[in-house]
């Protein structure tokens, strides 16, 4: 894919997709959307109950979700095992282009920034002791993941009028079947339709505040 790097409100940047009018992130914000949305919503949320978490995150893109998920790891102690998959891993020219130490001012997070991205894909590895990643270059239509094998997905795919093969009631199914009892789904989106096929797979829908520049998000529980 052609990408362009773009600065969004909050002074983060993200990434423009001109085949499909598309950016990675809310050009609202791209650091308080992942921070409301996945951290705050999902991983915040699921910590409640639990100190490890087995996480499941569709779409790793600029690795921002999983470079604040490692943060969050060094302030509560808490163990997340992040599993995520990427159908078009960022080249280290653009990883490069994302000046991510512009609006991350922790010296300690950004020196984890690069060995997100380096880290070899199909295997785990431990970028810190409460921390593994396990990155899967691979799409969600083809993944096929155990049952019930994570307590939390970050579903940040792309907006469902942009890839609509990813918002079927059956990769809901999907997501319902491998989260265990419990488990929880948590995404910016909070259409209509991503909702009741939420609901058809069996979970109970939250429609939450979401971020700055958009009135709701969407959790799902098992």
């Amino acid at each position: 894919m052609n990408l362009e790097v773009r600065q969004t409100k909050d002074g983060s940047t993200t990434l423009f997709v001109p085949e499909l009018n598309e950016h990675y992130h809310s050009v609202h914000g791209a650091l308080q959307e992942s921070l409301h949305v996945f951290i705050k919503m999902g991983l915040e949320a699921t910590l409640e109950r639990k100190s490890t978490v087995r996480l499941l995150e569709v779409g790793f893109g600029t690795g921002l979700n999983a470079l604040l998920t490692l943060q969050h790891t060094l302030v509560s102690g808490a163990s997340v095992f992040y599993e995520t998959l990427e159908k078009y891993p960022l080249t280290p020219e653009v990883v490069n282009q994302l000046h991510f130490d512009r609006f991350i001012l922790n010296p300690e997070l950004l020196d984890f920034f690069v060995p997100l991205h380096n880290a070899p894909w199909e295997q785990p590895v431990a970028i810190t002791p409460q921390f593994t990643l396990c990155k899967l270059e691979t799409d969600l239509e083809a993944f096929a993941p155990a049952s019930e094998s994570y307590d939390l997905i970050y579903f940040d795919a792309f907006a469902p009028e942009k890839q609509p093969h990813l918002w079927t009631d059956a990769i809901f199914q999907k997501m319902y079947d491998c989260l265990a009892p419990g488990g929880t789904l948590v995404t910016y989106c909070a259409k209509g339709s991503f909702k009741r096929s939420l609901k058809a797979a069996g979970f109970t829908v939250e429609a939450l505040p979401g971020p700055p520049g958009k009135r709701e998000m969407t959790r799902g529980e098992k």
